[in-house]
């Protein structure tokens, strides 16, 4: 499915209401109502760091916090078809936004401590994964400090809109018995497009690469059968963490990992 969000203020379009018109007033789905009405943005000479302020102060309505709120726009906005062209950071970036590679890979079998949750609920500062991952790594029932680690995104019920399974964890053998208290998922053979992130904090680089999948999504088709983040050797130090974002797509192009 087509992941819809608009290419102005990064608000996910749910509904055939929310969608941006033309002059003629037909829908478009490239907008929201709130940015374009008419054949005509509706804020036509803000900038890009005047959107960012203006929908922080919309999700702190909503019971974001406002550092989280700012960080996460000002990842994702620079994206998106109304900001890229023009703004200098986007080729400054470590990443053009696209993938740097298609790959195809067997299924895995993942292993590690999950929960239920939306971006919604993600993005209100109500999150789990934060603590998934305090809890994962003083479970005890860890493998070696060098051995990758997987923050694994399935089940998911309606694209980025629904609720989905957050797993972190590890690999495992596909017939290993797992201690108690840790679940797995079963990863599907598949298509992957990868992201890989800048080096820098942790809480930056994974969100920057997260706002180049959302507004390259939104023009590409994914299969939502599961994605993954992974952390390998180059993220040992937490303050110069690089990581891989293998998102599963339908795509004709993949070269092919172990």
């Amino acid at each position: 499915m087509n992941v819809t969000i608009c290419q102005s203020c990064g608000m996910p379009l749910t509904t055939p209401t929310q969608f941006g018109t033309e002059a003629d007033g037909s829908a478009t789905r490239e907008y929201c109502i709130y940015c374009y009405k008419e054949g005509m943005f509706q804020q036509p000479n803000i900038t890009m760091e005047g959107m960012i302020e203006m929908c922080t102060a919309i999700l702190m309505e909503e019971g974001m916090d406002q550092e989280s709120a700012r960080a996460m726009l000002r990842n994702q906005l620079p994206f998106l078809k109304r900001w890229s062209p023009s703004n200098p950071e986007v080729n400054n970036n470590t990443h053009s936004g696209q993938p740097v590679r298609y790959v195809t890979l067997p299924g895995k079998r993942l292993a590690g401590i999950s929960a239920r949750t939306t971006n919604a609920i993600e993005m209100s500062g109500q999150g789990c994964i934060q603590d998934l991952w305090s809890r994962y790594f003083s479970s005890g029932h860890i493998p070696a400090p060098e051995a990758p680690r997987y923050g694994c995104y399935t089940d998911y019920t309606n694209g980025i809109h629904g609720e989905y399974t957050i797993l972190v964890g590890h690999e495992v053998a596909a017939d290993e018995t797992l201690p108690a208290g840790m679940n797995s998922v079963e990863l599907p053979p598949a298509t992957y497009a990868v992201f890989t992130s800048r080096k820098g904090p942790m809480a930056e680089v994974v969100g920057e690469a997260w706002g180049a999948v959302w507004g390259w999504s939104n023009q590409n088709e994914r299969t939502f059968t599961g994605d993954f983040e992974l952390y390998d050797e180059r993220s040992m130090d937490p303050a110069h963490v690089q990581v891989d974002i293998y998102i599963a797509v339908k795509q004709a192009r993949p070269t092919t990992e172990n």
